[in-house]
């Protein structure tokens, strides 16, 4: 099957552009084209080594030492070879090695911003190898001196890694305004880049609007927390009061800790906005901000939110409740029937503990696809499984059936990991019928194991076969699941019986 690399490499050979042949700026395509450049086909014709050093591209990547050493005289004015350079600064032969890094320095002087976008990725790349630390060191050392329009295309190239050593270079440079960071920090996903420019906003200007704005409207919480925090400190203490519901608990613990610094007590708050059922303008998060600074005499409030119209709230209550430890088995069933996932998956894991509670015929027949939808069936095995032994192999095998693929999955994985309750008590012909549904799930060796341990002998019949195997209230026999594993293998016998076996034939003849 080809790879990308070859397919770059047949390419090159053919006279196409490298930018064209190679379709991709990301450090693993520089390293396929590297590696495939240098593999040896045995149906190659014999002249076709000789024929791609002429190409520079591949005379870079070639398995002969003494051609890669002499393509890098000629990467000078090839600013789209600079990356293979990098790469041959981590070559195996000395010489190869020795010959790029002398160049390097004077390569990256005399590069473009563009071109440093897929040079700094593939130098992250390398540093991960034995000999590639030398590459990014010196792309650090430039880059510490360089002039400022360089780092701009790395502060937002799509490579993570990159925007990483980009903002840490200019951090630490002083290159960028607090006003800037704080924007970076807003609008980048990776959590590094965030916590690294809302830090760096904060100690340029704490208490500026146009730092803490831009950070209080950010998707992201760690830029949130971050601004909320910053709020503090500019004496702005009551701005954090809608924060007390925002959809993360690291800003809502931060907002808590804001407003009781600035003198206003969190707690009452949440009562407030707890207080009346009947309000459809509670926000989602309440509940939960309530139960994570309250007390358990506030369950009163959350108990009556379990049916608010809102199914945010709702969810939120439960979970609160939950955290209060305040759950009511009879209580929360109801709500394992909710037609929202999130509130059925909060009330599944509120009734975990108490799974042994539960009736298991109520729960089993909420496995059953026409009466109820894919999220209550989830919620509802989940409860079963925690309870274990034969009930949740039953609902197991009731969703083998199922019409949601990712439940039939849960279930046939459920199945593999299930083990026999030692103290259980069971049919024997139930659980025989149990495990015959579930044949196409393991080996006859694994299968027989598991009946075995389940205090089943024999093994079950195959499809079409009759008989009375493994007829259930008979004990196993000790050892019979290892010797029928093995009574399909020819008998062991020592070479001196051997011998004697078939003179003794001979003889007979």
């Amino acid at each position: 099957m080809p790879t990308r690399g070859n397919a770059a490499v047949e390419r090159l050979a053919q006279g196409m552009a490298l930018h064209e042949a190679l379709g991709a700026t990301d450090p693993e395509a520089w390293l396929e084209l590297d590696a495939e450049a240098r593999a040896v086909r045995p149906t190659a014709p014999v002249g076709q080594s000789r024929d791609r050093a002429r190409v520079p591209a591949l005379a870079l990547c070639h398995r002969d030492g003494r051609v890669r050493e002499a393509a890098l005289e000629q990467v000078a004015d090839a600013r789209d070879l600079l990356p293979l350079p990098v790469v041959r600064t981590a070559d195996w032969a000395g010489p190869v090695r020795t010959r790029a890094r002398e160049l390097l320095p004077a390569l990256l002087a005399g590069s473009e911003p563009a071109d440093l976008v897929p040079v700094t990725a593939l130098t992250l790349r390398l540093a991960r190898r034995e000999r590639g630390g030398f590459a990014l060191e010196t792309l650090a050392s430039f880059l510490r001196t360089a002039r400022p329009a360089l780092l701009e295309p790395l502060l937002t190239a799509p490579d993570r890694r990159s925007r990483r050593f980009a903002f840490g270079l200019a951090v630490e440079r002083g290159l960028l305004p607090a006003s800037r960071l704080a924007l970076a920090a807003a609008a980048d996903d990776d959590a590094v880049v965030q916590n690294l420019c809302a830090e760096a906003a904060l100690a340029l200007d704490p208490t500026g609007d146009d730092v803490i704005t831009p950070l209080l409207r950010a998707r992201c919480p760690a830029a949130r927390s971050a601004g909320v925090t910053a709020l503090r400190r500019a004496g702005r203490h009551g701005e954090a009061r809608p924060y007390l519901t925002d959809r993360s608990g690291q800003v809502r613990a931060c907002a808590r800790y804001v407003l009781r610094q600035g003198g206003i007590q969190p707690h009452p708050l949440y009562r407030a906005l707890c207080a009346d059922p009947a309000d459809h303008g509670i926000p989602g998060w309440a509940p939960l901000g309530l139960a994570e600074c309250g007390e358990s005499a506030d369950a009163e409030l959350l108990w009556p939110l379990t049916t608010h119209l809102m199914p945010s709230v709702r969810a939120r209550a439960v979970a609160g409740l939950r955290l209060l430890g305040r759950s009511d088995v009879e209580r929360l069933r109801p709500l394992l029937d909710d037609p929202t996932p999130a509130v059925a998956r909060e009330a599944a894991a509120a009734l975990l503990p108490w799974a042994d509670r539960l009736p298991e015929d109520w729960l089993r027949r909420r496995l059953i696809t026409r009466r109820s939808p894919a999220h209550t069936r989830r919620a509802a095995f989940r409860l079963l499984r925690a309870r274990g032994g034969i009930a949740e192999l039953r609902g197991a095998v009731i969703l083998l059936d199922d019409q949601d693929p990712s439940l039939r999955a849960l279930a046939g994985s459920a199945i593999r990991q299930w083990e026999p309750s030692v103290e259980g008590h069971h049919d024997p012909a139930e659980l025989d019928a149990l495990l015959n549904r579930c044949t196409h799930l393991f080996s006859e060796y694994v299968l027989l194991r598991l009946r075995w341990r389940a205090g089943l002998p024999g093994r079950p019949p195959a499809v079409g076969e009759t008989g009375t195997a493994g007829e259930p209230g008979t004990a196993p026999e000790p050892g019979a699941a290892v010797r029928h594993a093995n009574s399909t293998a020819p008998p062991r016998c020592s070479p001196l019986r051997a011998i004697i076996r078939a003179w003794v034939r001979r003889t007979n003849a």
